[in-house]
């Protein structure tokens, strides 16, 4: 069987979506189906495991405003009609992208059987505009993708209820992303104390609070960049990439750590205090699960911290505004300060998330919906 995945951005990019895409292909790869991913040009593919579709595209919007859209030029699009040809079924990776649109259309024309794995909901922007233009977006496109698609995925339970309400108005099955419970997991033994990355001078108990993800608005960089100004007590490490430049915020305390391995992004998990993300229209952000993993406290944006029932009583959730930075890093400041878990809490967390979030799990559905036959996990 041979599964076409369609999504913005392969992993280079750093965003979430695209890593979700990237582990599920290569769960399809393990589980012996012929995976292929067709995703922008924009960033290096994958050189192993699954056979990489790049897709010529330009991306002007995402440079002005953090968006990533990234448009499908007319080789591009005869390329993916290709693919389409030659493949038994369509995974689609959230429906507001130009590729995913084309690729539920062409499905539609082929005949081929297309799972749409919704990640996103509304994003509150802090411009009047933007959130006006989302919201028209998803009730115009993502809303009639829903129902067009053969199966749909959510990895939010939030997310689920957004679109498409409570009871659900159309069939439905709720995934969770996994997680690489062979990198991301407890330090065993006693925690040594944390060592600084390199070149980075904190000093001795100053408690550090990590950032991983874009470099863009809807993370909520202003806030994070608001509650660094004022709780210089703080150190707050940075790992990611984006338009948005941390190092330049002119402030000792904040650390720009980019992208980081899998293996050292689990260290600093493990070394970190808390894991911050103060982001919006998020569903269920792949690096809360891989914190839950490794035992770090997590404080994030609403309603992430409801995107899954069962995780919810770990994660402390704060209501984050974007057109006000300065109150929503308050917020963040209080929950830090009061969010306190046992050492038995962080256990059960993590092992809660090494139970529960499982990429082969998450890849077997994902190809039952499909309808391919594959291997007993």
């Amino acid at each position: 069987m041979r599964i076409l995945t369609v999504s913005h951005f392969y992993e280079g990019h750093g965003g979430g979506i695209e890593r979700v895409a990237g582990h599920l292909c290569r769960q399809f790869t393990q589980l012996g189906v012929q995976a292929v991913w067709a995703a922008s040009d924009a960033d290096q593919p994958p050189e192993r495991d699954v056979e990489a579709v790049p897709l010529a595209c330009v991306d002007p919007i995402e440079k002005v405003i953090g968006l990533p859209m990234p448009l499908a030029r007319v080789r591009a699009i005869r390329a993916l009609a290709r693919e389409m040809h030659r493949s038994n079924a369509v995974v689609v990776h959230d429906a507001l992208y130009m590729t995913s649109i084309l690729a539920l259309l062409m499905s539609k024309a082929f005949r081929k059987r297309v799972v749409l794995i919704q990640h996103i909901a509304g994003i509150p922007f802090s411009s009047r505009i933007l959130r006006s233009v989302m919201a028209l977006a998803n009730i115009v496109i993502t809303r009639p993708m829903l129902r067009a698609a053969d199966a749909v995925v959510f990895i939010s339970d939030t997310v689920r209820h957004d679109l498409v309400g409570t009871p659900a108005r159309i069939p439905f099955q709720l995934l969770f992303n996994g997680v690489d419970g062979a990198i991301f997991h407890p330090a065993s033994g006693p925690l040594p104390v944390p060592e600084a990355p390199a070149a980075i001078s904190i000093l001795l108990g100053t408690r550090r609070i990590l950032f991983v993800g874009r470099y863009v608005e809807k993370k909520g960089l202003s806030v994070l960049r608001a509650l660094a100004a004022f709780r210089q007590d703080l150190a707050f490490l940075m790992v990611g990439s984006g338009p948005i430049h941390p190092g330049k915020w002119g402030l000792a305390n904040v650390h720009d750590l980019g992208v980081q391995s899998p293996q050292a992004l689990a260290d600093l998990y493990r070394g970190a205090d808390f894991l911050l993300l103060p982001s919006v229209g998020e569903g269920f952000p792949l690096v809360i699960q891989e914190a839950m993993a490794c035992g770090l406290p997590v404080v994030c944006g609403e309603p992430s911290n409801r995107a899954d029932p069962g995780a919810a009583k770990w994660l402390r959730g704060v209501a984050i505004d974007l057109t006000d930075p300065d109150g929503s890093a308050r917020r963040c400041a209080d929950a830090i300060d009061s969010l306190a878990l046992t050492s038995e809490e962080r256990a059960a967390m993590a092992r809660y998330a090494l139970a529960q979030y499982d990429w082969r799990a998450t890849a077997l559905g994902v190809l039952t919906l499909a309808g391919g036959g594959v291997a007993k996990p």
